[in-house]
């Protein structure tokens, strides 16, 4: 038992102090998710034209009640025929705000969906929103921390 406790004080302490030496390099910024996305040929314009009806008047109203820090949408030139070409970029204060499931702010965005879609109805929200997935098709997300480097003393 000493000795489980021990090799957990022991990790406790070097998970600890090279988190204090990470943060003496740089402060911590804004947390992106970013979802990549190839878009089906012939449907980038499209897909375009959807992100403006849909996706950006909800972001711009999630961005004025605080749940999110900001939004952005990236573009690619693919390196390879599997490559994404669109990433959709949400950004948030923290780790927490971007992964912690948070009931109050759950609320909310379906809120902003309800208003935009004109329908509390999430099935036909669904509906509505289910021709994205013949213009697009899902290659992953990743979550990235942006820092600022300290300048040298």
């Amino acid at each position: 038992m000493k000795r489980i406790t021990r090799f957990a004080f022991i990790a406790v302490c070097v998970i600890t102090a090279s988190v204090a030496f990470a943060q003496e390099n740089y402060t911590e910024g804004l947390v992106r998710e970013v979802s990549f996305y190839k878009t089906k040929q012939g449907q980038f314009d499209e897909y375009m034209k959807y992100l403006r009806a849909n996706f950006l008047p909800q972001q711009e109203e999630a961005k004025k009640q605080g749940l999110i820090a900001g939004y952005q949408v990236l573009l690619s030139t693919p390196s390879t025929a599997d490559d994404w070409d669109v990433a959709i970029v949400t950004l948030y204060k923290s780790f927490g705000a971007a992964l912690d499931y948070n009931q109050g702010d759950e609320e909310k965005m379906k809120a902003i969906s309800s208003k935009h879609f004109k329908t509390m109805d999430e099935q036909k929200q669904r509906e509505m929103t289910a021709k994205r997935f013949d213009m697009r098709d899902y290659k992953g997300t990743r979550y990235l921390r942006e820092v600022t480097l300290k300048p040298m003393q």
